[in-house]
């Protein structure tokens, strides 16, 4: 994933943008960058590595260096960013979000026409080069960035900083991510989170819609391609990624998930025995307002039956190594003897992707003396790893927990029906259900359907991406 930040004022964005840009932090963890503009020094940029500290350490000299009334920032899981760019309408910083699945194909359609791009550690190419090529190989940014979108396979979120003091912003062409627009009395911001700007005196001015590109200067926000008549926006931002605090197409990601929990626990009392539940956690932290939601609506104590140590470790992939990542996870858990010892336990986590954290967790728990634990996902099981946004980090579906058990009971075949396998109503969803709780010790496990989650969204359905939980586009 990642995210951006920029700002237009009419004195110095420098500062504003490196406190957006921070805000980011919870949705990229390898680089950070920011680039500004001033009439004297031209563009400016800086980028470096975050993985093991924090945006904010790396970027505090910019402050004092860096000067503009137009700045941009940028927080990625991916390649180094911003990227400055020459081309025939003009010299620009350019920033992005989301992936890029064919870009090989990009890339030789690209270089037999003449372009060359600089090669990195491994012979990869910046993925900001590929798009910033497609722009310049139109006769301007508009028509530049309506081809790039049209010709990529995934999805882009474009910000430009311009040489003339602009900047230039577009909504991937589906929607799939946020592009929100703030403003103040001494100019404009955008941002795909809204608390970012809300933060720094910004109030709510406009959200781009799917495949908007606008203009933005100080004084006015110019539209340059009115947004497209179709949206498909991610349902994860509200399940799992984005920040409680955040609200995306009108809907608070905290009140959805806690909702989320009402509905689910409703639905969960159905077909399950709740009576002998002690305590409802979550599994921090995204999990915990889905918990408090479910807690709320069965009646049941919520409690936290451990809590993470973050002062120091605040991600637990932070190390490079894998092998002290997980040693950092493990440190990072701090029991609550009186909420564990001889207590039935239910979790519910915001997603089951591959299953490794979830079983160190219950592991922890029975060391503790947890009689027993019941696991719920706040989200249908993930059938499909995604092709749009890449936000689990798996690489390929095949690493999914699902995919996994459904090959190990019945094989290849397993995969055919992957609809059944999804309902808890099928024996084969029985079966897939038993399966991991026999593998990873819990006492049972549910899904939050895709009705549920859809209901506690609460936008229209045709509005959002399922993809990984249905595989249909």
């Amino acid at each position: 994933m990642g995210g951006f930040f920029g700002a237009v004022k009419k004195q110095s964005a420098v500062f504003d943008v490196f406190l957006g840009t921070d805000y980011h932090s919870h949705l990229g963890t390898k680089r950070g960058g920011m680039a500004a503009y001033d009439k004297e020094n031209g563009l400016q940029r800086e980028i470096h590595n975050i993985e093991n500290a924090p945006f904010r350490t790396k970027f505090e000299r910019v402050l004092s260096e860096m000067k503009g009334n137009a700045a941009i920032g940028c927080i990625s899981d991916t390649h180094p960013q911003p990227l400055l760019m020459v081309s025939k309408f003009g010299t620009y910083a350019i920033c992005t979000i989301g992936i890029i699945n064919n870009t090989d194909k990009l890339m030789k359609e690209l270089l037999s026409r003449g372009a060359y791009f600089d090669a990195m550690t491994g012979g990869t190419v910046n993925s900001n080069e590929i798009v910033a090529a497609l722009i310049n190989s139109k006769s301007g940014y508009v028509e530049g960035i309506k081809y790039a979108q049209d010709q990529i396979e995934g999805t882009a979120s474009i910000l430009l900083l311009t040489d003339k003091g602009t900047l230039i912003a577009a909504r991937d062409k589906f929607g799939r991510l946020p592009v929100q627009i703030g403003r103040s009395e001494d100019g404009f911001c955008v941002s795909f989170e809204s608390f970012a700007y809300k933060k720094l005196g910004y109030s709510d001015y406009s959200e781009l819609g799917a495949g908007e590109i606008v203009e933005i200067s100080a004084d006015e926000i110019k539209q340059l391609s009115p947004p497209g008549d179709k949206m498909r926006i991610c349902s994860f931002l509200w399940s799992y990624y984005g920040y409680p605090t955040s609200t995306y197409e009108g809907v608070n990601v905290e009140k959805m998930r806690c909702k989320n929990g009402e509905i689910f626990a409703k639905s969960d009392a159905k077909t399950q025995d709740l009576s002998i539940i002690d305590y409802v956690g979550g599994v921090p932290d995204s999990g915990t307002p889905h918990a408090i939601g479910y807690a709320n609506a069965s009646k049941i104590t919520f409690a936290r039956p451990y809590i993470k140590y973050t002062p120091t470790w605040s991600r637990s992939f932070m190390p490079v190594n894998q092998t002290e990542r997980n040693k950092i996870a493990k440190m990072k858990l701090i029991p609550v003897h009186e909420f564990i010892e001889g207590k039935n336990l239910l979790l519910v986590d915001d997603s089951i992707v591959r299953g490794t954290q979830l079983r160190e967790t219950v592991e922890f728990l029975y060391s503790h003396g947890a009689k027993s634990v019941h696991m719920r996902s706040a989200c249908p099981p993930i059938m499909y790893g995604c092709k749009y946004l890449n936000f689990s980090r798996s690489s390929g579906d095949m690493d999914l927990i699902t995919r996994r058990t459904m090959v190990e009971l019945e094989g290849e075949e397993g995969l055919k029906h992957i609809a059944e396998y999804s309902s808890s109503q099928t024996e084969r969803g029985k079966a897939m259900r038993k399966a991991i709780c026999d593998k990873f010790k819990f006492e049972s496990l549910e899904f939050q359907s895709l009705e549920g989650l859809v209901e506690a969204i609460g936008i229209e359905p045709c509005k959002l991406c399922t993809y990984c939980w249905t595989g249909k586009e």
